[in-house]
């Protein structure tokens, strides 16, 4: 567990290594209190024993086997919680993990909206501006057309003008 909680980012890491030191003083203490116990029984049983004869020693046995098992099995339990532990730990670092990575695809995806945002107004007005050419580029046409067409007139008009000074 205390390797798990190093892989935790620092924020929560003060959280997660409190809590591993206080289940690892709980694990001690009742290690502690299962040995004492264990002693306790077998110089209880062993009195007993002297007391009672071998008629009691069958019994006592059958309670220490009873104990024993029972011993066994909490530790299976407490064996199988941790490993429940780990588990629960493993699956909130990598929810953790997914939600960093959607925050930060949520903030790519709404920086490239408004750079697409940035570059419309930009097209727009572009398009005022061609638009605005093009217009020029018409009435330039059209003006030209027109002076050409005067140029053509004068011309026409100044050779009538000659030619009937001369007849």
């Amino acid at each position: 567990m205390d390797l798990e909680v190093r892989g935790i980012p620092a924020k929560d890491r003060q959280k997660y290594s409190t809590r591993v030191k206080s289940y690892q003083t709980e694990l001690t203490r009742l290690e502690k209190d299962l040995r004492r116990s264990k002693i306790a029984f077998t110089d209880l049983e062993t009195g007993r024993d002297e007391l009672f004869g071998l008629e009691d020693v069958q019994s006592s046995e059958d309670q220490r086997t009873r104990l024993l098992d029972n011993t066994e099995r909490l530790e299976r339990s407490g064996r199988k919680l941790e490993a429940g532990y780990r588990m629960t730990v493993e699956t909130e670092q990598i929810g953790q993990d997914i939600l960093d990575n959607l925050h930060g695809d949520r903030e790519k995806i709404n920086k490239s909206r408004q750079r697409l945002r940035d570059m419309d107004s930009t097209i727009g007005q572009s398009s005022r501006v061609l638009n605005a050419m093009l217009r020029r580029i018409v009435q330039n046409r059209v003006l030209m057309i027109f002076l050409g067409m005067v140029v053509v007139s004068v011309i026409i008009i100044g050779i009538y003008f000659s030619v009937k000074k001369h007849k």
